[in-house]
């Protein structure tokens, strides 16, 4: 059933052992670094029992009629993706910023396993039920359910049997009751999440058919013997009136430490096999890159309004320079909804019978929207000018000695007070220029897997054979040729 905010709440007040910054935390809906996001995450399971907004955000079952998330829902059709859409970009207004491992985006992976059930069966048909019924309580428990991918890995240039185990997250040994795994992962939200996705990274498991290191799982993070040792929130740490969405939408990673924690035979997604992990890895964004996608649109909106309404209070919006730069944002934000709009257009039927987003025009859109970031957040801060860099803080403005000089110099004119431009050069610097921005703008780029993997997802999913045939026509290949072509273009293809 849908549960509400305070149910949320309650269900992460369960003793877990969470540290940050040097002291173990009691209570993470009520600590000053974890509270800000836990309370966006509340919101968004309040907005499902909200009168304005359950209409957007939740659906009705069809076989037993009650109403679930939205973003939980299997896809099937266009429609389906297009009600998802519409639930995001609801969140991410009624959020005021960018809030990504919030459940909607991180479900998609487990909808990849329902697709890849045929593959795992040939390996293991143990946990084909397990898939199932995780989905299924996915959507009727509505649980906050997150995503568990890297390790910290060690040295790379090693096997993980030829350096400390632990480094990447393995089985030690098997129960009756199931597995006992070893290990830490990181995980963004995982400290006030309820459950995770667990896989394992990309491993260099040579030639071995089997693998302690090659499991998945759902992880119940109430788990004994879990330990969430937090990076230091942007929360807290200056005042929101400087600082709004370092205070609002910041979503902390921890790495989570597996000391022995016994995962029950029916939390087993798939275990010991490679070839099932790699297939796992191969297809794990087909769908939470739409979402992942859509919110970095929603990114270039912040960009754009930010700027836009920079260049507005000063009268510069006018400039050919300034339209100029304006025209940059406005394409890239374009760019990514064309190729969102398209992915969905052109959306395919996946091995499991569900609709997938068109799998080339999305990953390249991933792509496309993340290699071009870093030059789109420095041209709005080109548009917002160097006084988001060096306006003085709120207190400043307050402050019965220095508040009359800052009126003076901040007032535009009877439509820019100076209270106005305050707030928006601090929301301008916490968007483009502030420790939240930096740490925002990594994230971005390695989320879903670093550059490189990014585009090897391309390379996978892209019709070479368009392209091949078209050159083979117009150059006048020979047979000879042209089977050698079209076979690599089938093999690339296929990986």
């Amino acid at each position: 059933m849908l549960r509400t905010g305070e149910e949320y709440r309650e269900s992460i007040r369960d003793g877990r052992k969470v540290y940050v910054n040097g002291e173990q935390v009691d209570d993470v809906t009520t600590h000053p670094m974890f509270k800000p996001i836990v309370d966006q995450r509340a919101m968004i399971f309040d907005m499902a029992h909200q009168e304005s907004t359950q209409a957007t955000m939740t659906y009705v079952d069809e076989k037993n009629g009650e109403l679930n998330a939205i973003g939980n829902r299997l896809p099937r059709t266009q429609e389906d993706w297009s009600d998802k859409r519409r639930a995001v970009d609801l969140t991410l207004r009624e959020a005021g910023g960018v809030v990504t491992r919030v459940g909607d985006e991180t479900i998609g992976e487990m909808w990849s396993l329902f697709d890849g059930q045929d593959v795992l069966n040939e390996v293991d048909p143990r946990f084909s039920d397990n898939i199932r019924r995780h989905i299924e309580r996915s959507i009727t428990a509505d649980t906050f359910h997150i995503s568990a991918n890297t390790d910290p890995k060690g040295d790379r240039s090693k096997a993980p049997q030829d350096q400390d185990p632990d480094m990447l997250l393995h089985v030690v040994r098997e129960t009756d009751n199931g597995i006992v795994v070893r290990g830490a992962k990181y995980e963004t939200a995982a400290a006030y999440a309820n459950q995770a996705f667990t896989k394992p990274t990309i491993a260099n498991w040579g030639n071995d058919k089997l693998s302690n290191y090659a499991v998945g799982f759902v992880a119940n993070l109430s788990s004994p013997g879990l330990k969430f040792i937090s990076r230091t929130g942007f929360a807290g740490r200056a005042s929101a009136k400087d600082y709004p969405l370092s205070n609002r939408v910041d979503e902390v990673e921890s790495l989570v430490i597996f000391d022995d924690v016994e995962i029950p035979w029916e939390d087993v997604l798939f275990y010991r096999h490679t070839r099932a992990a790699a297939f796992i890895r191969s297809t794990l964004h087909r769908y939470s890159a739409f979402p992942f996608v859509q919110r970095t649109q929603h990114l270039a909106d912040l960009m754009i309004g930010a700027a836009l309404w920079n260049v507005k209070q000063t009268g510069l919006e006018k400039q050919p320079a300034v339209q100029e730069k304006l025209a940059q944002l406005a394409c890239y934000r374009e760019n990514i909804n064309a190729h969102l709009t398209a992915s969905i257009a052109m959306a395919e039927k996946s091995p499991g019978g569900l609709l997938m987003p068109n799998q080339s025009l999305l990953y390249t859109g991933r792509v496309t929207a993340l290699s071009q970031l870093p030059t789109m957040m420095h041209i709005a801060r080109e548009l917002c000018g160097g006084q988001i860099c060096i306006t003085p803080d709120a207190a400043s403005f307050e402050h019965p000695d220095t508040k009359d000089w800052l009126d003076k110099y901040y007032n535009v004119n009877e439509n820019w007070i100076a209270d106005d431009r305050r707030k928006l050069l601090a929301f301008a610097r916490d968007l483009l220029n502030s420790d939240y921005a930096g740490h925002r703008l990594t994230f971005q780029l390695f989320a879903q897997s670093p550059p490189f993997a990014q585009l090897g997802a391309i390379y996978r999913n892209f019709d070479f054979e368009g392209p091949l045939d078209l050159v083979r026509k117009a150059a006048d290949l020979s047979d000879r040729v042209t089977g050698e072509t079209n076979d690599a273009a089938k093999l690339a293809t296929r990986v």
